[in-house]
């Protein structure tokens, strides 16, 4: 059960009201975290706004954009980022295999072995990155631009984890377990 009220979408008004029915024609219905998020305008303006910009200015494209959400959001056991972006990427063309390594942070492509690395360094070190973390990805091909939106999308999906975890928001995406690193 969330510990913060669920906003209902036929209730609500204003840029709220305009903002939900957006999600709910985007994906077919209003998920759970939105309803959590619409508690704070502020903070649906800013999440919604920056799924928006990845969704049609991305850089790295909305497959490995839901391959590096499900590898941040099990590394922080956040079951429900973790079953809506496995969906996502399905949808976006992922197999369930290819979704199920990126987890882990693996991939069967060094590009993308590499991208999912550097995500989960931010991770595990908070942003204290070294010029070697840095030089290791960029060795793969990957552009500063791409650098920059992979940090941009892990700020996103810890947000989203956050939330998620923190105020126990339930999964209405199906689930996907959780999964140890090898």
């Amino acid at each position: 059960m969330s510990l913060i009220t669920l906003v209902d979408p036929d209730t609500t008004t204003g840029r709220t009201k305009e903002q939900l029915d957006e999600i709910k024609a985007a994906f077919g219905t209003v998920p759970a975290m939105f309803k959590t998020v619409a508690n704070s305008p502020a903070a649906l303006t800013s999440m919604w706004g920056a799924f928006g910009a990845f969704g049609s200015s991305s850089a790295l494209g909305a497959a490995l954009g839901e391959q590096i959400a499900v590898a941040v959001a099990n590394r922080n056991a956040c079951e429900y980022c973790l079953a809506a972006h496995s969906a996502l990427g399905r949808k976006a063309g992922v197999s369930r295999d290819v979704m199920a390594a990126a987890q882990v942070g693996e991939s069967d492509d060094p590009r993308t072995a590499a991208i999912l690395a550097f995500a989960l360094e931010l991770v595990e070190k908070r942003g204290q990155l070294e010029a070697e973390d840095v030089e290791r990805v960029r060795a793969q091909g990957v552009s500063d631009e791409e650098i920059v939106e992979i940090v941009a999308q892990v700020a996103l999906n810890l947000f989203t984890n956050y939330v998620n975890v923190a105020l126990a928001v339930p999964v209405d995406f199906p689930t996907v377990s959780l999964r140890r690193a090898a």
